[in-house]
């Protein structure tokens, strides 16, 4: 999908490989398009591997209707210890003993829907403008406050002590290192998150990514924001002809525009976002003002 600055916009699936951070995975994508406007929709930390929705060009606006969306993890938790990280990389700060198989099993539905979590202090969260782990770094113990996520699906895969094999789809912002140290507490252990995997993102599959090694110079590799893009967020689209365009890039009302047009695959909540197509063309993403009526997300089309 040509801009018209001679960039090209879309988006692709990595298959992000661990010992490397999600930045330094975007270093391919770069030179196999090109250009420097990349970016992915979800951090995986550094020891992680898995699933990163990369966007490029224009499409990069989309990033929070991407990133924001539900995920699934299969991770490796190693009993016994914590360490500071809460992953492999860390240094041993506590230790006890490996929980029975039928504690772990009974405390497992605990930590099913909705739930309070506090992020890992070695992470990205910002706390006075500085980010949780740089603060941590410098000798700091800040207080992590709780916020709410919902964790969908917790499934025990696998059991050799003292490791645990977990299966996890869960909301936006859920911290499996943080689950993993919460669930060895609520059994009288310690524990951190071994390996990870992001093996979904929304309606995407880690077994549909490129591995960054397979991405070489000039690859067309971009796929484009059509339809099945929008159905894999979740996303119903508004359907329109050509003549949307126009009055769409100047910012016309939306109800008139909207009026009559159908919307496929229209979801029970009325806070869901809808993309707009005109004819074969993605044109736009609109959402819900607080009055139920239509506002402008992002216009896509004529930029």
């Amino acid at each position: 999908m040509p801009d018209h600055e001679g960039e090209s916009s879309g988006f692709l699936l990595l298959d992000k490989a661990p010992g490397q951070t999600s930045f330094e995975a975007l270093g391919p994508v770069k030179r196999a398009l090109a250009t420097g406007k990349v970016g992915h929709t979800g951090t995986l930390d550094k020891f992680a591997s898995g699933l990163l929705v990369v966007l490029a060009g224009r499409a990069l606006r989309l990033s929070p209707w991407v990133s924001h969306c539900d995920k699934g993890y299969v991770g490796t938790v190693l009993f016994g210890e914590e360490t500071d990280t809460l992953d492999p990389e860390g240094s041993t700060v506590a230790r006890a003993p490996v929980p029975p198989l039928e504690l772990l099993e009974e405390v497992l539905p605990r930590f099913r829907g909705e739930i309070l979590q506090a992020p890992p202090l070695y992470s990205a969260i910002h706390l006075d403008g500085r980010r949780a782990s740089e603060r941590a770094r410098s000798g700091e113990n800040p207080a992590m406050k709780k916020r709410p996520v919902t964790i969908y699906e917790l499934s025990l895969l696998s059991w050799t002590p003292p490791l645990a094999q977990i299966r996890v789809r869960c909301s936006g912002g859920v911290y499996i290192r943080s689950l993993a140290r919460d669930i060895a507490l609520a059994c009288g252990s310690r524990a951190y998150l071994r390996e990870l995997r992001r093996v979904t993102v929304a309606g995407f599959s880690v077994e549909d990514a490129l591995p960054p090694e397979d991405l070489m110079p000039g690859a067309r590799v971009l796929l484009p924001l059509d339809r099945a893009f929008f159905k894999a967020l979740g996303m119903p689209c508004f359907e329109g002809d050509l003549s949307l365009l126009s009055p769409l890039i100047h910012g016309r009302p939306l109800g008139p525009l909207l009026a009559g047009l159908e919307l496929k695959d229209s979801p029970d909540t009325k806070e869901t976002p809808a993309a707009v197509f005109a004819g074969e063309q993605f044109a736009a993403v609109v959402k819900r003002s607080g009055d139920g009526d239509w506002s402008y997300g992002y216009v896509f089309a004529g930029h």
